[in-house]
């Protein structure tokens, strides 16, 4: 079939379409992409002190053979692989990942709390309107107060009341009563749920190792610092801010969607409306080198209180030696440190990165004398950090994908499709990698629309 394709964005989703159309033997296509690397909210960045920082905790596990084979053609044998140790920093002590199969650990009136909650339980879940009243007919009183409620709020940066129930699936470990009073009983850590309790990590350059492996046999159709000002959807085009104009017969978009809707010429209103009803939040990545030496098993680590400004911190050296400088982790260790920003919790980008290091101060990751040894200090704004999963999120979607597909457009990816479920690295893959699918063969696209393949 011969069909002139574009994809904007070289990204999971981006590189994954490019990839299959590759794969497919299928060379009229072409890829722009708005910044001169690629990988997207998957890029890796390595600062001036030989310090290497990802956008944000990203780890590689995998729902599909195919994304893993791609994986292996890109890094080799060059990757860790790791168990998952997670915890949560609360009441100045450590509680193992998940909260709820874990709160042993608790201080007693806590504890009490939490198992009180459960055993007075109220409601049915599925008959629930929001994502915060879906919390408390699940985890009851206790844990939503000690930690549900505060590290999503801390996550998503909006109203929990304004979120649908309808994205938890495999994210969130719900409820076995039974098994948590039996971890009491007998003291047990229950340590092994999730879908990512082992993962890999690339050897050398973070996370963006990974996409700039699978780019490099592409490299002749991507075209790196080409930001896309305008799609006349009549005419089939797409204008460049360096002025260029390219023609497509089908243009997949890989960027927020919502920004898409903003750059085409002539749209309907209703599309224009809907697309103003998609809501994300924002993030900052402060990684922070330090010189010495960090003996601590943990890989990330979720901070429910309000006595930092981050929810998730990642011992980065933890990951690759090589993410120090000269691989060195007796002589260094990297702490990279996520928080949200948006509308409903503003921050102050200009002192984020020092009270950071006061939130790592105050919950006991380091001590006073550990901040004259800071090395590095790194900032990453992501402006589209996660797209939320509101109420509304799901009717602005049924208005506007159909529209653009019925005008050619093909929008994919985490904030292409602006579906936080299926969001994951391996998710934004595949959706590119389906959709390729679909455009040639007519197959199905399994991933965007939540079937199990």
């Amino acid at each position: 079939m011969k069909l002139k394709i574009l994809i904007l964005g070289a990204g999971p989703c981006g590189l994954g379409a490019a990839h299959h159309f590759n794969m497919l033997g299928h060379m009229d296509w072409q890829l722009f992409e708005r910044n001169d690397h690629v990988g997207g909210l998957s890029a890796s960045f390595k600062d001036t002190q030989g310090f290497t920082w990802d956008v944000g905790g990203h780890v590689l596990f995998s729902h599909y053979d195919y994304f893993d084979r791609a994986v292996e053609e890109a890094l080799g044998d060059a990757w860790y692989e790791h168990q998952r140790e997670s915890w949560i920093r609360i009441f100045q002590r450590w509680v193992p990942y998940p909260f709820q199969n874990n709160v042993r650990y608790l201080p007693n009136d806590a504890l009490a709390e939490c198992i009180a909650g459960l055993r007075k339980l109220l409601g049915a879940p599925d008959r629930t309107t929001n994502f915060r009243e879906w919390m408390d007919t699940v985890f009851g009183r206790g844990i939503v107060r000690y930690f549900m409620e505060p590290y999503n709020r801390k996550v998503w940066g909006v109203p929990l009341e304004s979120m649908s129930k309808d994205w938890i699936a495999e994210r969130v470990s719900v409820i076995d009563l039974a098994r948590i009073e039996r971890n009491i009983a007998e003291q047990c850590d229950d340590l092994s749920w999730g879908p990512n309790n082992v993962f890999k990590f690339p050897k050398y350059g973070g996370t963006g190792a990974i996409y700039e492996g699978i780019a490099k046999p592409l490299h002749e159709r991507i075209h790196l610092q080409h930001e896309m000002t305008e799609i006349d959807l009549d005419q089939k085009t797409v204008t460049f801010s360096n002025g260029r104009v390219e023609r497509y017969e089908v243009l997949i978009n890989t960027s927020p969607l919502d920004l898409l809707v903003s750059k085409c010429r002539v749209i309907p209103e209703s599309i224009v409306a809907a697309s103003g009803d998609l809501i994300h939040n924002s993030g900052l990545i402060a990684g922070l080198g330090f010189e010495g030496r960090r003996d601590d098993s943990k890989c990330w680590m979720y901070f429910p209180e309000n006595n930092s400004t981050f929810y998730r911190v990642t011992n980065f050296h933890n990951y690759s030696r090589f993410n120090v400088p000269d691989g060195d982790t007796d002589r260094y260790f990297s702490l990279m440190c996520e928080t949200t920003y948006s509308s409903h919790k503003p921050e102050d980008k200009t002192r984020i990165v020092e009270s950071t290091i006061q939130g790592l101060v105050n919950s006991g990751m380091i001590d006073e004398g550990q901040k004259a040894h800071i090395a590095s200090r790194y900032l990453i704004d992501i402006p589209y950090s996660y797209p939320v999963p509101t109420l509304g999120r799901d009717k602005s979607l049924a208005t506007i994908q159909p529209y653009l597909e019925s005008r050619s457009v093909y929008s994919r990816g985490r904030f292409g499709a602006w579906k936080y479920e299926v969001g994951n690295m391996d998710h934004s893959f595949m959706q590119g990698v389906e959709v390729a699918e679909r455009l040639l063969t007519g197959n199905d696209e399994c991933t965007l629309n939540g079937v199990a393949r």
